[in-house]
């Protein structure tokens, strides 16, 4: 399965991760440094949960004892168990948050698949999907949910979606 497409019109992002609100942060594998180069972006202890959407890297982090998530889910149609995934660690997210603690979503770039399970944490939190959509963007990156169709995930409602593509299967 492949889980990052090649985008090579879509910048990199300035930094490893942004936050999004307090506590909830996305990011990506790589950014652009302060030299323009393409630098690896590497957790170590900064986050209590890191929650990786691509394939895992070790070399990546994050350190020994932090809480890792690992659902590898592609840059593209979603089928309906890997929205099941999304929708389950968009609750995972909000509840370590609920309990104080500092949570990092993450994909290869920082853009589409953390934004998916970003915003939903969002909406679950009582925002709407557009607010959400332009929170993440403000804060992340303009580039953050360029993918058209986790926009229309979003907007439709990441549970009717889900059920849709079940029916679809």
């Amino acid at each position: 399965m492949r889980t990052r497409r090649k985008q090579p019109d879509v910048p990199a992002p300035d930094g490893p991760w942004s936050e999004i609100v307090p506590g909830l942060w996305m990011g990506g594998h790589e950014f652009r440094g302060t030299s323009g180069q393409l630098e690896s972006a590497v957790v170590r202890d900064e986050f209590d949960l890191v929650q990786t959407l691509t394939r895992a890297r070790p070399e990546h982090g994050p350190d020994p004892g932090v809480e890792h998530h690992v659902w590898p889910v592609p840059d593209g149609p979603l089928d309906g168990t890997q929205l099941a995934g999304v929708i389950r660690l968009a609750q995972a997210a909000g509840d370590a948050m609920d309990q104080g603690r500092t949570v990092l979503v993450r994909c290869y770039s920082g853009y589409n698949r953390s934004g998916l399970v970003v915003a939903h944490t969002l909406m679950r939190r009582g925002h709407s999907a557009e607010e959400a959509i332009r929170l993440i963007r403000s804060r992340r990156s303009p580039w953050a949910l360029h993918n058209e169709l986790f926009v229309e995930y979003l907007r439709a409602g990441l549970p009717t979606a889900r059920l849709l593509e079940e029916l679809a299967e």
